[in-house]
This record gives C-alpha cells, structure tokens and sequence, in this order.
C-alpha cells in the first residue's frame, strides 16, 4: 500500500489524483490532503477518503470553518508551513505535487529534503528553482516523476534508450483555442473566449497559460532541468488532436511517442504505480475507429511566449523565477479586465529584461526576486488602461 499526500486536492490534479485512488484503493490509500481555500469540497473529500490529515494553506481560515463537516478522527492544520509538514510526514510514501503556481515550491522542496518520490504536476517547481531542486533530489535519494502529461510521455518514450543516445525531446502542444486565429483576432480576446479550450479541462490559470502558450514555455524549462537537457535538444510542434503527448527521437532516427486520450488520470496513476504498470481508468484509443493526428510548426510571432521559454531555458539562473512570476501576476491580470491578452507575454518580456541576472542563486535570492517580479508586473502600465 503506498501512502500519498495530496496537495491541492480540490484542484483538477488533485481530483484527478482521487479518482485514481478510489480506482485503486487496494494499492493506494490518501494519507493526507491539502487545499488553498476551499475547505468545504476538502471536507467532503476528508469524508469519502478518510485521511489522516487535512491542511488549509489560507491561515485566515481558521477560526471560521467548520470542523463537525470533516471526517471525524482527520487532523486539521493550517498556513503553508502545515502544507510542507505534511509533504515531509514519515509516514508518506508518495507526494503528489499538484498546487499551481510558485506557491508549490516550498512543499515540493520539503518533500524532496524528506526523501519523498514527488509525483510533480507543478511545473513552476522546476520553472523557478531547477537546479536547487534536483540537487536536494540527488542530495537525499528522492525521485522525481512527471505528472504532465507532456513530460509524463518524455519520462515513458526515455526507457526505451540510453540518455547519450537521446538526439532530442518534441514537446506537443495543443495550440490552445487561438492556434488558427490572426495577430489581429488576438486583439480582441476576452478571458471568456481564452477559458474554452478545446481538448483539456483545466484551471483557469493553466487554461489561459495554454491560450498564450505559456504553459509550453514553461514546459521548454522544465523539460530543460528535469531531464538534464540543453535547450537546443527540445523542439515543440503544434498537435491539436492531443493524442501524442510528447515524443522522442533517438540518434538513429527512431521516434518513440506515447499516445492516449486526453486524461490527467493516466500520467497520475504511472507516477503513483511506477514502476509498474496496472489496469487503468482513462479511456483507451478506438484503433479500429479511423482518426487524424497532425502535427504543425509553432508561430513564434503570434505566440512569442515561446521564444521566451526557449531563451529562458538556454540561459537559466534567475530568469525562470521572474517569468513565472511575471506570467503569474500577468495571467491575473488579463482575467481581470486589466491586462489584454497580447500584453501578457509582453509584460513577462520587459519584466523579465529589467530584471538583475544571476547564475546561480540561492533560493532566498529567487524567493526576492519571485516578490520583485510580482510587483512590477502589478505595476506596468497597459496600454488598454491609457
């Protein structure tokens, strides 16, 4: 029986972790869950899962929940030190990573210092600290292992080779719900038109990250740290089916991709499983049913949030942390009616030019800069607001 912490729960990763967890709740079991603010829906997972431990990040919450609605028996803590705790409780054996945003390093960080195999769906955990993370992996003998569903394909497609043998990683993208539309159309998207994404059911964050294509860049530099890769080894090309998640090809010419419908729930039961594999609950490809796949070069003029993964990636240190806080405060932003659409990746740009490098630093250093980012970005001037 392996034990996990769930952080973020409620979240469409943390739903997606429970639904494999009840599947298979013979191998798996919920040793604890966390959730930003939404105590309620973490109450009523607490009385379907019956974890030992349930955590609420908004410390301000504490006085005005209500406690009868929890599982009688679950322990009930709060404020992100309690989240971190939890990542590195001994009795956990798997921590799923799935709290979006910078807000998931801390615990991420914790459970790796702990020993922990960290199932991370949190990208921005590898986004803004790479290179501090997989030394505190190394340093204690933990494991990370993907959950999206692009690097998920990379880890599976890379067991069929040997690491020098690899020539390089193609992230699939799916081109979001603007990858036919004009720079003019661009213009004029509203967050109601960015938030319809054709083939994924996400959070509004990632949703409008994947209209920007933000989110493949933010997959460029996790890709980068996460498999030891130069930046010139990772390519990206536009697959709106969302059949093939991600490919490699190998130095004899050999392409190995993995391949299956649009579920969250497969890559999170591989991570949970690994190295096993077992009887699954997403839906299977229909081999006999005829379909396309097609695949198509990526615009890097209207989705110049790609060429900012690609130089982020190549140069590292600090700019992983200002973009994503950049991107972060940009995407809340633009969901507000204070930022256009087109201007997301452009604040991210003069935020991230403005910044002052380092090479390598210390995660106090990225931790101040992660805040400086923040709160220029609230500050940059919109020309929809002049």
């Amino acid at each position: 029986m392996k034990r996990i912490a769930v952080l973020g729960s409620t979240g469409s990763i943390g739903t997606s972790c429970l639904d494999v967890v009840e599947a298979h709740s013979d191998q798996v079991s919920a040793l604890g869950m966390t959730a930003h603010s939404r105590w309620e829906q973490l109450a009523e997972q607490s009385r379907q899962f019956a974890p030992q431990f349930v955590v609420i990040a908004d410390e301000s919450l504490r006085n005005s929940i209500d406690r009868s609605q929890f599982q009688p028996g679950t322990e009930i803590d709060f404020g992100p030190e309690a989240v971190a705790r939890l990542a590195a409780h001994p009795d956990v054996d798997v921590v799923v990573s799935g709290i979006v945003g910078a807000a998931g390093l801390k615990s991420s960080l914790a459970a790796l210092e702990a020993g922990k195999t960290v199932a991370l769906a949190n990208k921005e955990t590898l986004v803004v600290a790479g290179p501090l993370v997989l030394e505190a992996a190394r340093r204690n003998n933990s494991q990370l292992i993907p959950v999206d569903s692009e690097h998920s394909a990379v880890f599976q497609a890379l067991q069929c080779g040997k690491d020098r043998e690899v020539r390089r990683v193609i992230l699939t993208a799916s081109g979001g719900p603007f990858r036919t539309r004009s720079a003019e159309d661009l213009a004029n998207v509203t967050p109601a038109m960015a938030l319809d994404h054709p083939t994924w059911d996400m959070g509004p964050k990632i949703t409008i990250d994947s209209a920007t294509m933000m989110n493949k860049a933010l997959e460029i530099i996790e890709a980068r740290w996460l498999f030891d890769l130069d930046a010139d080894k990772i390519d990206v090309v536009v697959h709106p089916q969302s059949i093939v998640h991600s490919m490699v090809e190998f130095v004899d010419g050999s392409v190995m991709a993995q391949l299956s419908p649009p579920d969250m729930r497969l890559p999170i039961q591989y991570a949970l499983t690994y190295p096993e594999r077992i009887d699954g609950i997403s839906p299977q490809l229909d081999l006999t049913t005829a379909f396309n796949l097609e695949f198509f070069p990526p615009d890097y003029d209207r989705f110049p949030a790609l060429k900012l993964g690609f130089e982020v990636a190549q140069r590292g240190g600090t700019c992983g942390a200002v973009l994503n806080a950049a991107n972060e405060v940009a995407v809340a932003r633009f969901l507000d009616g204070d930022l256009t659409f087109q201007e997301i990746p452009q604040v991210c740009r003069e935020i991230l030019s403005a910044h002052h490098f380092s090479p390598t630093p210390t995660l106090d250093e990225l931790t101040r800069l992660d805040r400086w980012a923040r709160e220029e970005t609230k500050r940059w001037k919109s020309c929809s607001s002049v």
